[in-house]
């Protein structure tokens, strides 16, 4: 069977949903209630897509057999409605096939999203605390729910770092393409001779990690720093070190959070956060080692610049990698980034379709 415009991979597709009806039948599943649910999320969210498509193909064939007879007949206005229904058929298309693209085995998780400014001072830290604006907004756009874990102040203004959890279906997938440095080119509201500056901040983007998944971390491996907690929160903040910093030793990864009173919960929320940005760096090395099998390694690889934002001389949003660009400037800082994240989806799914 064909599917409408390739985009759908009939042959695992049917295969992974027979094994999940075979999986969630067995009663023992139940013993682990939240393994039972993620499989039957997972078999719902097949069998719908599975369903999209077969809907797609018979309403493609019902609209092109009604336009035939229509031009047979010479009824121009009736072709013309099968062409206005088509091109309608054509946008839900595009849209299943970016539904498509969140294949990997954790786009379906929540995810963190941290954001820290580069160097710069105060103009870095404007930008930074920006970009988590920009994703807050994104986040609303598309019903997620956030939760702030962690936030370091600027000195003068801005952010010098945040850690923020998207709890939603396919929160990771959608978000994954946003790791990276994003570059700011505006005339700085800091500087009084009004010169333009260039910010920088980073992006880190890391899927929640649930039971199934299984990292062990060492103890020796980890250095833990406590503080007090900075920033607005209630009147216990910074009267007690419950804010709690992580340092993963053998990698250099830091992660740190703040939200709660208490240091046992923060610890722990910290830790989860760790072993999600290990996890996440385990996928991008098995990336990073595909890519070099097959010669065919970005010069824009993980952690570096990927996407510019000018608004001054012009005003222009590029991402560097696919090449997508927008002059709406205003609409992308207040979240409109699915243009930019499903041409980075596409373009990462062309390259694993050309290394097989």
């Amino acid at each position: 069977m064909t599917s409408c415009g390739g985009i759908f991979d009939w042959e695992h597709a049917n295969a992974r949903l027979d094994e999940l009806e075979h999986l969630t039948q067995d009663p023992e599943l139940w013993n682990d209630s939240d393994k039972a649910q993620a499989l039957l999320r997972e078999r719902t969210r097949l069998a719908a897509a599975i369903g999209s498509v077969h809907a797609l193909q018979d309403e493609l064939a019902e609209h092109l057999e009604f336009a035939e007879l229509a031009e047979a007949e010479g009824e121009e206005d009736l072709v013309g409605q099968c062409v206005e229904a088509l091109e309608a058929l054509s946008l839900r298309t595009g849209k299943l096939r970016i539904a498509s693209l969140l294949s990997g085995e954790a786009d379906g998780n929540d995810c963190y999203i941290e954001v820290h400014a580069g160097a710069g001072g105060t103009e870095s830290q404007d930008w930074a605390n920006m970009l988590v604006r920009m994703y807050r907004r994104w986040a609303q756009r598309r019903d997620y729910r956030v939760e702030e874990l962690g936030e370091t102040p600027g000195e003068e203004a801005g952010i010098k770092s945040a850690t923020l959890k998207f709890v939603g279906d396919g929160a990771y997938g959608w978000a994954k393409t946003e790791s990276g440095v994003h570059r700011l080119v505006r005339i700085s509201p800091f500087d009084s001779q009004m010169r333009r500056h260039t910010s920088f901040a980073s992006v880190s983007v890391s899927p929640v990690v649930d039971d199934s998944i299984e990292i062990t971390i060492d103890d020796s491996e980890l250095r833990v720093d406590t503080y007090r907690a900075s920033g607005a929160g209630g009147q216990h903040v910074n009267k007690t070190d419950s804010a709690v910093r992580l340092t993963h030793l053998p990698t250099g990864i830091v992660v740190q959070c703040q939200n709660d009173r208490s240091q046992h919960r923060n610890r722990a929320e910290a830790m989860t956060v760790l072993k999600s940005r290990l996890y996440d760096r385990e996928l991008r090395l098995r990336e990073e080692e595909a890519q070099a099998l097959h010669a065919e390694k970005s010069d824009i690889g993980w952690g570096h610049q990927i996407r510019s934002y000018v608004l001054q001389p012009y005003r222009m949003v590029k991402d560097l990698r696919t090449g997508h660009e927008t002059s709406n400037t205003d609409a992308v800082l207040d979240g409109d980034l699915d243009g930019f994240i499903q041409a980075a989806l596409a373009q990462r799914v062309g390259q694993d379709a050309a290394r097989e």
